[in-house]
Order: C-alpha cells, then sequence, then structure tokens
C-alpha cells in the first residue's frame, strides 16, 4: 500500500530450501537488516563490517532501496556518526512490530513446509499437529523433536480455548494450554476450559512452568506493580484476544482483585494475538503495559514484574497415548535437551515435563466429586464408583 501520489511498492514472499533447518521465526529482508546495522553501529563502514560486506556494497544497497522507496533512509555528515531518517525509524519500528505479530503465523506456514518436505524425503518419520497457546519454547521442542527424535510436530498457534476446541473437532492430535494453580472452583478458567475437557477422556501431558507477569517500559516509569495499578495510573493496556489463556488470566486477576475490566483504559481496545506482539507494541509506545511472559519482556528490552506462575499443558485423548508420535513427543519432554531450551528462557523451568497427569490430580479446582457428597475441607476427592477412571 502507498500513499496517494507516490510510486506502488508490492511485498513479494518467497522461500528457500537450505541444508541447516532454521530456528524459531526470523524472516531475512536486505533492507532491514541494513537498517539495522547502521543504527545500532553508527556509521556505513561499521555497519558493512557487522553485515561481512564492503563499504562499497553497502554504499550501494542504500542508494538502491532509496531509490526503491522513494524516501532517504540515512543522513550523515563528515565526523558526524550516520543516523537512519524518521522515515526510516518509522519504518523499522513498524516492520519490527509487524514481524512479532506474525510470527505465529510463520512459524505454523514453516512447520507446514517443513513437514510436507519431510514426508516426501521420509516417509517414515512420525509427523504430530499440534495446536496450542502461544508460548516461546514450542519452537525449540518442535526443533528437538525433528533433529533428535525423527518426529516432526506440526504447530499451528491459537488462543487456549480455540487450541482445546480443535482437538475437540479432530483437527489436532493434542492441545496446548496453560492454567495457573487454583483451588477454588469458581474461576473464569473453570467456566471455559471445563466444557471442553473430561475427566477420563482427556490425559494432560506436563509441559512446563512459566512466569506471567506485567511488560512495562524500562524503568517501569509508572511504576506499577499489579493489575489495580492499572485503573489508579490510567495506564494503555495491551490486551489479548478473546479466548487466549492469558485473557482469561487478565480476567481471573481483575475478579480476585475486584477490579472491574472497563475501569483499565484500552481493555476492551485493539488486542494482540501473541506475547512477542504485545511486547513489540510496548517497545514502540503504543500502549504503556501488557499482561505477557517474562522471555516476551526480555526480548524486547522491556521491564518485568512478575504476578504469577502457571502451567502449561499438553492435552490429548486417553486412547491417542498409545500413538507412536505421542509417545515420541513424551520422549522429547523427557530429554535433557529439553531441559536445555527452557533454560535460555527467562522465567521458564521443567515441571512434570513429559509425565501423563490426569485432569482432576493436575487441576484440583476441576471439584470432580460424588453427587450429593462434598468433600471435607482438607480431604481427598473421592471419585464416584460410576465415575471413568482417571
Amino acid at each position: 500500500m502507498s500513499a496517494p501520489g507516490s510510486p506502488s511498492r508490492g511485498v513479494h514472499l518467497q522461500y528457500t530450501f537450505q541444508p541447516e533447518g532454521q530456528r524459531g521465526a526470523d524472516v531475512q529482508n536486505p533492507l532491514f537488516d541494513l537498517l539495522s546495522a547502521v543504527r545500532q553501529h553508527g556509521s556505513i563502514q561499521h555497519a558493512a563490517v557487522a553485515l561481512g560486506a564492503s563499504y562499497r556494497h553497502v554504499w550501494g544497497a542504500l542508494k538502491h532501496w532509496q531509490e526503491v522507496m522513494g524516501q532517504p533512509l540515512v543522513t550523515w555528515t563528515q565526523g558526524q556518526p550516520a543516523r537512519l531518517t524518521p522515515f526510516a525509524e518509522r519504518l523499522l519500528w513498524a516492520e519490527t512490530r509487524a514481524r512479532a505479530r506474525l510470527t505465529p503465523h510463520i512459524e505454523a506456514l514453516r512447520a507446514e513446509l517443513e513437514r510436507v518436505l519431510a514426508e516426501a524425503l521420509d516417509g517414515s518419520q512420525q509427523v504430530l499437529t499440534i495446536y496450542a497457546s502461544h508460548d516461546l519454547a514450542l519452537p525449540g521442542l518442535r526443533e528437538r523433536a525433528s533433529t533428535e527424535h525423527r518426529l516432526h510436530i506440526d504447530l499451528k498457534f491459537a488462543g487456549s480455548m480455540d487450541a482445546l476446541r480443535a482437538l475437540a473437532e479432530g483437527r489436532c492430535v493434542v492441545a496446548g494450554f496453560h492454567v495457573p494453580p487454583l483451588e477454588n472452583s469458581s474461576n473464569v478458567f473453570a467456566q471455559g476450559l471445563k466444557p471442553l475437557l473430561q475427566p477420563g477422556k482427556h490425559k494432560l501431558i506436563g509441559c512446563t512452568r512459566r512466569t506471567q507477569g506485567l511488560m512495562v517500559a524500562k524503568g517501569n516509569p509508572l511504576k506499577l506493580r499489579n493489575l489495580p495499578d492499572l485503573a489508579h495510573h490510567d495506564a494503555r493496556f495491551i490486551n489479548r484476544q478473546p479466548g487466549s489463556g492469558t485473557r482469561l488470566l487478565t480476567d481471573h486477576l481483575l475478579a480476585q482483585a475486584n477490579v472491574a475490566p472497563h475501569l483499565i483504559n484500552n481493555y476492551f481496545g485493539p488486542t494482540e494475538d501473541s506475547h512477542m506482539a504485545v511486547a513489540a507494541a510496548l517497545a514502540a509506545g503504543v500502549g504503556d503495559v501488557g499482561l505477557g511472559l517474562e522471555a516476551a519482556a526480555k526480548a524486547f528490552g522491556l521491564d518485568f514484574v512478575p504476578l504469577m506462575e502457571e502451567d502449561y499443558f499438553l492435552v490429548c485423548l486417553k486412547d491417542a497415548l498409545e500413538h507412536p508420535a505421542v509417545q515420541k513427543l513424551c520422549e522429547v519432554l523427557h530429554a535433557p535437551t529439553w531441559a536445555h531450551v527452557l533454560e535460555e528462557l527467562p522465567g521458564y523451568e521443567r515441571a512434570d515435563s513429559g509425565d501423563v497427569l490426569s485432569l482432576t490430580r493436575a487441576l484440583p479446582w476441576w471439584d470432580f466429586k460424588a453427587p450429593g457428597k462434598p468433600a471435607a475441607k482438607g480431604a481427598p476427592k473421592k471419585r464416584s464408583p460410576s465415575a471413568p477412571a482417571k
């Protein structure tokens, strides 16, 4: 899209096959690599060294991109550091934010292309489709599964409830969702998740434990410490999409603090679909605060105020536990290399990783008990004789 009267500029996407796989959802573009290098190093000469190119090549590339964009990109004078023009700064920030928003979709597209290639090259490789709430560790899980266990994970990111619906509709074998440690069955998680999961029919697989909290600008200028502070400071809130686990967590924390959502500035405004997209929006100054993962905050140079640890579970039908691909998945989660993936992410740790868990033991708020016989406080819950085994 271009401004009225300006030359048309289209965006063309392409992909290539390389001997080694790509980590994460990085999408390379020579223009933005060049602008980032100039901004970081303050000179064309140093940018050229960082990019492994000659000064002449970088100089020619700058002239080329200025002609393509129809706008100056860099300003410099003799003896002064090279600086990006305001247009180039806006362009770089817009691309960074768009990239963060598209990360889950890029991951899904790359996974699908890898799956097609894997099936074409080796029909014996196991393939497992997972719909999962957005998480920064799962791409690392997929990489370890592919390289070390001959398991290709077709990973598609969705909100927690959407992922569980995909499982119920047979669109995936495994789904991923996250919940905080709760005891009381009167909470938004019980209301949202219980219709989609059934004790005895579904089994949980431990994946990881992670920390959620407030992502804020460096130095936390508004001195925010909890969600009620947002209402008092009129902080601009960047919310997650309805149906996501983080949106459920936000609603839960507000209800716990007896704070009405409409008191939060922009609570019902535009939303983002991933932790990284929220962090990118905050880094760009679009908002003041958002709920998200510590690892996402650190990735964008933001400060982080921890609020709650939560468990990230994978779930499948009980019968699917015998599926070779699901068994391989448990092997990956048990392997030491999965612990190494989590060690590289701030706010993550192992928690029953790879272990098969029953719903009622892992989620005590499920409150599954015999009709007419409420469990005594502090006593273990009893199963109805007619209820299915967990």
